[in-house]
């Protein structure tokens, strides 16, 4: 059930990160057009918006209702967890940033898309 993670980038409009290598990711993110949140702690969000070019960080109450992507960069232990987050939140698909076979094959038995490549920053540029 892999796909191409830039073309699954195209029709997404919405995206939790939970961690990521570099700031790059949220920036890349938010100029493409998408509606970025971050995970950045127990109980701390934060949105990422364009302003005048400049991508700014505003914290925000909690994680979005929905997300149509949730991203990921945290160690293959935490991923049962964050894939039961993207279902609740309806997502169809997790991008892990550092994929496994075992990593695909939890997001796969739920039921959601796995994507590990290209890197998130890239596919976000190339369709931004």
């Amino acid at each position: 059930m892999a796909t191409d993670g830039t073309e699954l980038l195209r029709g997404t409009s919405t995206i939790l990160l939970i961690d990521w290598p570099s700031r790059d990711v949220p920036d890349s993110l938010a100029r493409a057009g998408l509606q970025v949140t971050s995970e950045d702690g127990p109980g701390l969000y934060n949105a990422y918006e364009s302003n005048g070019g400049e991508i700014r960080p505003r914290r925000v109450a909690g994680r979005p209702a929905r997300a149509d992507l949730v991203y990921t960069h945290r160690p293959i232990d935490e991923l049962a967890e964050i894939v039961g987050q993207a279902a609740a939140l309806g997502a169809r698909a997790v991008w892990v940033e550092t994929g496994s076979p075992q990593a695909r094959a939890l997001v796969e038995s739920a039921g959601l898309l796995y994507i590990d490549a290209p890197q998130i920053a890239d596919a976000a540029r190339a369709i931004g």
